[in-house]
């Protein structure tokens, strides 16, 4: 017997859990609830926050969208004029001792001339292949020749890539690209390499938002604010056991059992196969594979340097740095640091050297957050990580070997990269249909492994869509259709024309259009601080 029967349960306070309850309190209909172990509502989008005061989210995380819906639901938990600042994106790649600008497939001219070389040699040699080229890549590293040749594939993104992913492109498939690779113009990288010229942004995030104070986790912990709160069970209280499929049953780390009729986890799939104690799926999760991260925060006294400026977050392929990407934490609000005003002491130097004085001082403070990727395919040196991350960030130029280190973060994320790797699909075409025929619809980030529609965004909207097929059959695009979904950008336009394209596939007449605002209230548009710069 359950001691709390619901018809739909939600595991999981991330985007992707707080998009299904968000959804579900709108439709009024089901009974649900949602549960996390965790306090604090935010999965792998929320922020830490250091003794000294420095704020560090769990990995590089910006908010740009793809859906409307998901807008309304942000902009109604976070509604206010000084809740956001705007910025355009000012990213860089560090390679050959210079900074040129992203995407570098696109920026080549800003490269040393044996590079350039290198990189149009290659593009050439890719564009006459493509020609007479008859079938599809079947790799990632392929595709990267194909699209870009093999001046740009050693130059950049075999070794930026392996750093990511922490494996070798040739183990991962290409049908994720998407939008998250740009594919460069032969004759715009030429003439600007003659013109001595750069190419402007690219992308899906040239702008982005992020929250005034909180950082990233403050957008979630909002979100959750929206829901009845008896309808949330947050904590030690929350905490997960075991998942019995065949009782309907989730039983907690208290003892209590929840009944449900249908179940949306966002727990990572591997691990709910090991607590559903399912063999068959235990053996079929085996065939995935994920990379491990290690967020890394350097708080420093003093002013940001100028060759830092207003950079937003900035890749390193090199092997002089552990790190594969660095954002400069403090350019995104000024509240991610201690004010000037705060006295902090010097922890030592960048260098590992002693202060010169122990007492605490004023500031002002910058910090920079780094992300270091770890797998059985590449091992990382944990115990002096921090040490090497430092010292990259001398290698790099980002810091001085004198400047004054006062706070330092380090946390490692298990489950980290979901990698697209060559065995994905084959498994996930098995894995989620035989837990959606046992009534558990695992989605998210690691639920559903789907590293393409693993943005906030994504995430969010695949829990509103799990949520819209069990009441009312609706086809879930997000999941099953991410190329559709990443073609459309802000705009709704996609549930209309979905509505036509998939309804089929739906077994129902037409989507719910989610018109209506996601609480009795209308969210209004409001003006949002920006912050723009230049190159």
């Amino acid at each position: 017997m359950a001691d709390i029967n619901v018809d739909v349960l939600v595991i999981g306070a991330g985007p992707t859990g707080l998009g299904a309850a968000k959804r579900l309190n709108q439709i009024d209909g089901p009974s649900w609830m949602i549960i996390d172990s965790n306090e604090t509502p935010g999965g792998l989008a929320s922020t830490d926050v250091t003794p000294e005061g420095f704020l560090y989210d769990v990995g590089g995380h910006v908010i740009f969208s793809h859906y409307k819906y998901f807008d309304d639901c942000i902009d109604e938990a976070l509604p206010n004029e000084d809740d956001w600042y705007t910025h355009q994106r000012i990213s860089y790649v560090r390679l050959k001792g210079v900074w040129a600008p992203y995407p570098l497939q696109n920026n080549v001219s800003m490269l040393p001339k044996e590079e350039q070389v290198k990189c149009i040699d290659g593009l050439i040699d890719a564009a006459l292949a493509a020609r007479t080229a008859t079938d599809k890549p079947k790799d990632f590293d392929e595709w990267i020749v194909r699209s870009m040749g093999v001046g740009l594939a050693d130059v950049f993104m075999r070794p930026y890539n392996y750093k990511v992913w922490a494996v070798p492109t040739t183990k991962m498939q290409c049908a994720w690209l998407g939008e998250r690779v740009a594919a460069p113009d032969v004759k715009t990288v030429v003439k600007n390499v003659l013109l001595n010229k750069v190419a402007g942004n690219w992308g899906p995030n040239a702008t982005f938002r992020f929250p005034a104070r909180d950082g990233t986790g403050g957008i979630w912990i909002a979100v959750a604010k929206t829901l009845p709160k008896e309808k949330t069970l947050f904590g030690k209280e929350g905490a997960v056991t075991k998942v019995d499929a065949d009782a309907h049953t989730v039983t907690l780390k208290s003892g209590k059992k929840i009944g449900y009729k249908k179940l949306i986890t966002t727990m990572a799939v591997d691990q709910l196969a090991e607590q559903m104690g399912d063999q068959e799926l235990v053996s079929l999760t085996k065939g995935l594979f994920y990379s491990s991260t290690h967020v890394i925060g350097v708080g420093i006294r003093g002013a940001r340097p100028e060759n830092i400026g207003d950079k937003c977050w900035l890749y390193f392929p090199e092997n002089d740095c552990p790190f594969y990407r660095a954002t400069i934490f403090s350019n995104y609000s000024p509240y991610n640091q201690p004010d000037k005003s705060v006295k902090l002491p010097t922890k030592y130097l960048a260098n590992g050297s002693k202060p010169a004085s122990s007492e605490p001082q004023e500031g002002p403070y910058w910090s920079i957050m780094l992300e270091v990727s770890e797998s059985s395919m590449k091992p990382v040196d944990q115990a002096n990580i921090l040490r090497d991350s430092i010292q990259g960030l001398i290698n790099t130029e980002m810091i001085k070997p004198t400047d004054e280190i006062v706070s330092t973060y380090h946390r490692r994320f298990d489950h980290g990269y979901p990698t697209p790797s060559l065995e994905r699909e084959g498994v996930l075409t098995q894995l989620l249909p035989k837990l959606q025929a046992k009534d558990i619809y695992s989605r998210g980030r690691f639920g559903s492994w789907r590293y393409e529609v693993g943005n906030q965004d994504h995430s969010f909207m695949l829990g509103v869509e799990a949520a819209d097929n069990i009441v009312n059959g609706a086809v879930e695009l997000t999941l099953n259709y991410p190329d559709f979904v990443n073609g459309r950008k802000n705009t709704e336009r996609r549930l209309v024309e979905g509505s036509q394209i998939f309804k089929k596939a739906a077994g129902t007449t037409e989507l719910p259009t989610r018109d209506r605002a996601p609480s009795k209230s209308q969210p209004t548009t409001h003006a949002r601080k920006t912050s723009k710069s230049t190159n």
